[in-house]
Formats: structure tokens, C-alpha cells, sequence
């Protein structure tokens, strides 16, 4: 993080720690259960959008296929996977579509009438919704004392979230009930709402049957976050055992009739598990236990062969994108290092290279958008992850968040981008150029919604070196930057910001289709890191007796259903390579080098100015 940012951020950490908030009791257990019902239909809202956008860039892609003349084979059979992708992709958002719709309207019918949205949730306004009723589970008796209704022990493999709102499922299972689970094995829910289980009760539940398949909600929320206990691996090799114990897959002679639906459902969970974190399957012990689990699968359903295939061809385009990413930034990465480390005095500027602000916001949205889409949901989880070093020294463990690190870097090199572009400019109309023309490009990246840019800008020109330049600040127009930098108020915990992200967040859900513009939404991400961060360390990961707190999933899975709606988005804007490399190429000033440029800008003036410039001179020989 730039100087100035980090000190932001000690700041806020300690006005947080410090407010009455922070030490404010926890809401009852009802109010609790209430609310993550909202925050279960937001999750399953924001997947759907994510199915959605998918789709929309697969159709895209397969209208370019039809577009040109087949050529040969390969040709042929790349086309034929990319529509094989998009009718499982199209199946998947059917599907949860659907669960999207019985689970609201099975709300609004129990409640008799519609509530008005809350502000808070433009999405769905669910939040103020009266709590279901848990009698509507087919494995829950009714208790005598309704004061005790509101924690129930039931065991795994029940319904799906959306069949718990669907009175006519539910009525039809009011015999599906599975008493051979241990009390231990059971999972705890709070007015139909699951809050807590054991692990073991969580993977029981995770695992479909011929009868039971688990909605995509669930799937997404419990694989997300049980990386925090069980490594990805580790938990394949879970529900494989599951699967091989609860269906007998080991027999010499299976039978698809007394299999039943149990094949295409697991392939279905392994399909959204490949779907929602291919960078798990980068591990080959993730790969070997996908290949022996639908291996199994195949002898019993060989029909399903091309489900098969479409996922593993799947997992391979997008773990070779992701190759090919890291090998272009690793590149970008040494050549901007290279040139840095020379101190090169820079022969031309942003300017030169892009008179447009506008085209450069634009240009900015490129990169952004760009980093932003390699991010893997996992890698905000695994960043919280405290397990021990591990002896094993194979590619398969090394660090899993390099991407979100290397988006950090980004906005870091951003910051000091525009310093530098400033502080090497001796002439003062020229840095007062610079600064009215990094100002405008400010304002085209608020209007664009790319507030991580908009940070890094304001960020750059408010760092010491560019700031101590009175001289050319009394020359600039003041008043825009000084709106500009309104959004970045650090009070009220970003409270102008949050607005703006939110205003932002109603204008992309209400875009037209053809409005691709509309649709943009990049996060500050520091502080969107940090509110996952203050997240984690509010709620712990276990209740008192041990259970694994599922209320904290389903509270990660609400913020990161978001993030994945905004890495969605292609960028609308023609691309400028010649502009992107300056950007991630040109030299960037080291802090010392950074001083003693705005030192020849401005002379120092104060004494513990000319004392630093002294000390720097003296170490640089000068």
C-alpha cells in the first residue's frame, strides 16, 4: 500500500477498535436467523447475475465462431465444447433460477403480502422479511413448547434451500427422515436458517443422493469457506469416501436403477465446483480425485461422458488462461522493475503518450478489469487462513493469493505512478498540468464506477512529496480536486464512499443489457480486503461446543457473491497497447528518489525538510 494509505488504514483500525460498536452485544439469536435469510436469497441473487454475465460472453464468444468459415476438425470440435459449455452453464442458471424463485415466493406466501425493499438490500429487500416458519421441514417434528421451536438438531441431507419454501415439496417429504446420524453428525438450524453443524455434518450435506441434491447457494457458501478447516484436497477426498460408503460404489456390479439420480447429481456438485473455484484444481491431487471419482461415475452412467469432458475441458481453458496471465504480469512485473531500478530521467509523459483523460480513465479500466477478473474467490478466504507451514515444497502449496497480492501491487504502483509523473516535471506550469489533467481522469473513473483507480489517483497526489509542493498546489484549481477527494473521507468508516459504491451497485443491477458501460463496478479493494479482514476476526470460526459457525460463511458468501458479479463485466472500451505499457512499464520513482525530485521541484523550507534533503543528497553522492 502506498505510505499515505497505510497510515489511513493504522487510523481506521484504531477508530474502529475504539467506537462503541465494536463492543455493542450481539442481536438476538431470531434477528440473526432473519437476516441471513436475506443474505442467503442475496447470495443466490448475485450467482445468478454471475450465471448470467457468464453467458452472455459464451454467446458472445460461440456468435464469433458462427461468423467465420469451420476450419477442419479442431475447429469443429472447439465450437462443439463452447456449446456444450453454454447449455451447462445455461442449465446451472436455470436451475438456480429456479431456487431463486421458489425460495422468494415461498417467503412472500407465507408472509400474505409484499414488504417494501429495504435500502439497505436494493437487490432483493428481503432483509425485513418475517422469519419462515421451520415446521416446513419434512424431518422436523413439531415441539410442544413453541418458546423451544427456534433451535432444532436434524440431519444432513434434508432439502434444498429453495425446497424449504416450496409447500409442495415439502409437503412431500414428511417422511424423509434419516435417524441413523449421530447427534454429533447433526447440523443446528435457527428458524430454517442453518447456523452451525459439524464438519462432518457439513460434507454429509454437501454430497447429493439419488433423492437429495444441495443447492448451489449452499455449495458455493460451505466450499468457499471451509478452506479455513479442511484443505480443498483434503475435502475432495471427503466426499469421495462419502459417495463411495453412502452409494456402495465399490460393489463389482452397480446397478443405474438402484443408483438413480445420484450420478448426474455429483457430477452436477463437481461441475459447480470447477465452475466456482477452478484454482483449487491446479493441485494434482485435486485432478487425480476428480478423474477417480467420474471414473466410477462413467462405468454406471456412460452417458454422461460429455458432462465429464465439458468439465475437464473447462478446468483446462481456464487453468491455461490463468497460465498465460501470470507468465504476461510476471513479464510486466520485471520489465517495470528493471526500468525503476535504473532511475531513468523520464523523456516524455502521461500526456504525450494519452491527451485524453477520458481515454486514459478508460485505459485504467482495462487493467483494472483485467486483474480484477484473475482473482479466484478462494484467495480472500485462504488470506485468513492460519495453518502451519507445511513440509511439502511442490508447486501445488505454494502461496494461493498471489493474484489478489498482485492486484494490491497494482494499485500501489498506480499511486506512485502519479507522484512520479508529477515530481519529475521541474517546471512548475508543467506539474500544475499534470495535476488538473490527473484530476479529470479522477472524475471520468467515478463516473466509469472504477473507484480502485479514483483511490490510487487521490492517493498519489496526496502523498508527502506532491503535497509539500505549495507553490504549484496555489497554482491549481482546487475545487475539483477537493470533490474528488470528498470520496475519499476516511470517516464514518468510508461512509461517502460506501454510498457511492452502493448508488453504483443500484445502476449496474437496473442496466440494460446492450448498457455494458452501466455495468461497471471495481472496488476501493484495500478496504473491501479490510472489511473481509474485520469479518473474519469478529466471528469466530467455532461455537463454544465446537460446531463450525455457518453464520460466518453464509456473511463471507454474501460480500464475495458480489465481488464475483463485478469480475464479470468485459470491458466496453477500445484497447490502447501503447498506452497500457506505459502505464505498467514506465519507471516509477523509489521514496528517496521521489524526495529529492520534489526537493528540485520546491526548495525545502522547513528544517526538518532541508535536514532530510541533506541526508539524501549525502547518500546519493550528489
Amino acid at each position: 500500500m502506498a505510505e499515505g494509505e497505510l497510515e489511513g488504514v493504522s487510523n481506521m483500525i484504531e477508530r474502529r477498535d475504539a467506537s462503541p460498536r465494536g463492543r455493542e452485544k450481539e442481536p438476538p439469536a431470531h434477528d440473526s436467523s432473519r437476516d441471513l435469510f436475506g443474505v442467503q436469497l442475496e447470495v443466490t441473487f448475485r450467482l445468478l447475475e454471475a450465471e448470467k454475465r457468464k453467458l452472455t460472453v459464451l454467446q458472445k464468444e460461440l456468435a464469433q465462431y458462427d461468423e467465420k468459415e469451420p476450419q477442419g476438425l479442431i475447429r469443429r470440435r472447439e465450437e462443439k465444447q463452447l456449446e456444450n459449455n453454454i447449455n451447462r452453464i445455461q442449465h446451472q442458471y436455470n436451475q438456480l433460477d429456479q431456487e431463486y424463485q421458489i425460495a422468494a415466493m415461498g417467503v412472500l406466501r407465507h408472509n400474505g403480502h409484499l414488504r417494501r425493499s429495504s435500502r439497505s438490500q436494493p437487490a432483493i429487500g428481503l432483509k425485513q422479511t418475517a422469519k419462515p416458519r421451520p415446521s416446513i421441514f419434512g424431518t422436523i417434528t413439531k415441539d410442544k413448547k413453541p418458546k423451544d421451536r427456534r433451535l432444532r438438531t436434524v440431519s444432513p441431507q434434508m432439502l434444498s434451500f429453495s425446497q424449504m419454501f416450496d409447500h409442495n415439496q415439502a409437503g412431500n417429504n414428511n417422511n424423509n427422515t434419516c435417524s441413523h446420524y449421530s447427534k454429533d453428525q447433526a447440523l443446528i438450524f435457527a428458524d430454517g436458517i442453518l447456523m452451525a453443524g459439524s464438519m462432518e455434518a457439513l460434507i454429509q450435506h454437501l454430497v447429493p443422493t439419488d433423492e437429495y441434491n444441495p443447492d448451489k447457494t449452499y455449495v458455493f457458501a460451505f466450499l468457499l469457506s471451509s478452506r479455513l478447516f479442511i484443505r480443498p484436497h483434503d475435502l475432495l477426498s471427503e466426499v469421495c469416501q462419502v459417495c463411495i460408503l453412502q452409494q456402495n460404489l465399490s460393489e463389482d456390479e452397480l446397478r443405474k436403477e438402484k443408483l438413480g439420480k445420484f450420478g448426474p447429481n455429483i457430477i452436477q456438485l463437481l461441475s459447480e465446483w470447477a465452475d466456482m473455484f477452478p484454482y483449487d484444481f491446479r493441485d494434482e491431487r485435486m485432478m487425480l480425485k476428480l478423474k477417480e471419482i467420474t471414473q466410477r461415475i462413467l462405468v454406471i452412467y456412460p452417458e454422461l461422458r460429455p458432462d465429464v469432458t465439458n468439465i475437464t475441458h473447462s478446468l483446462v481453458k481456464r487453468l491455461s488462461e490463468l497460465q498465460r496471465y501470470e507468465e504476461e504480469l510476471s513479464k510486466w512485473n520485471s520489465e517495470a522493475t528493471l526500468r525503476s531500478n535504473t532511475q531513468e530521467v523520464p523523456t516524455t509523459d502521461i500526456i504525450e503518450v494519452c491527451p485524453s483523460p477520458l481515454e486514459l480513465a478508460q485505459q485504467l479500466t482495462h487493467i483494472e478489469l483485467d486483474r480484477l477478473s484473475h482473482i479466484g474467490p478462494e484467495e480472500f478466504v485462504q488470506a485468513f487462513s492460519k495453518e502451519a507451514t507445511i513440509k511439502e515444497t511442490t508447486y501445488i502449496d505454494m502461496k494461493r493469493t498471489s493474484n489478489l497480492e498482485a492486484y494490491v501491487q497494482w494499485f500501489n504502483r498506480l499511486s506512485y505512478f502519479v507522484t512520479t509523473e508529477i515530481c519529475s516535471h521541474l517546471k512548475k506550469k508543467n506539474r500544475v498540468r499534470i495535476i488538473e489533467y490527473f484530476v479529470d481522469v479522477a472524475k471520468e473513473c467515478i463516473n466509469m464506477g472504477n473507484f480502485n483507480s479514483l483511490m490510487a489517483i487521490i492517493a498519489g497526489m496526496n502523498m508527502t512529496w506532491v503535497s509539500r509542493l505549495k507553490k504549484t498546489w496555489s497554482r491549481v484549481n482546487r475545487a475539483k480536486f477537493e470533490i474528488l477527494e470528498h470520496q475519499m473521507d476516511p470517516t464514518s468508516n468510508f461512509g461517502i464512499y460506501r454510498s457511492c459504491l452502493k448508488a453504483a451497485m443500484w445502476r449496474s443491477e437496473g442496466a440494460e443489457a446492450g448498457s455494458k458501460e452501466e455495468k461497471i463496478i471495481i472496488p476501493f479493494f484495500s478496504l473491501f480486503v479490510k472489511d473481509l479482514y474485520f469479518l473474519n476476526e469478529g466471528c469466530s470460526n467455532k461455537l463454544p461446543n465446537g460446531d463450525i459457525n455457518f453464520e460466518k460463511f453464509w456473511q463471507l458468501a454474501k460480500q464475495i457473491s458480489d465481488f464475483i458479479t463485478w469480475q464479470q463485466v468485459e470491458c466496453p472500451f477500445p484497447k490502447n497497447d501503447k498506452v497500457i505499457n506505459y502505464l505498467l512499464t514506465s519507471p516509477v520513482f523509489s521514496e528517496s528518489t521521489l524526495a529529492l525530485a520534489s526537493f528540485e521541484c520546491e526548495a525545502p523550507e522547513k528544517s526538518y525538510e532541508k535536514e532530510k534533503h541533506k541526508q539524501l543528497k549525502a547518500s546519493a553522492g550528489v
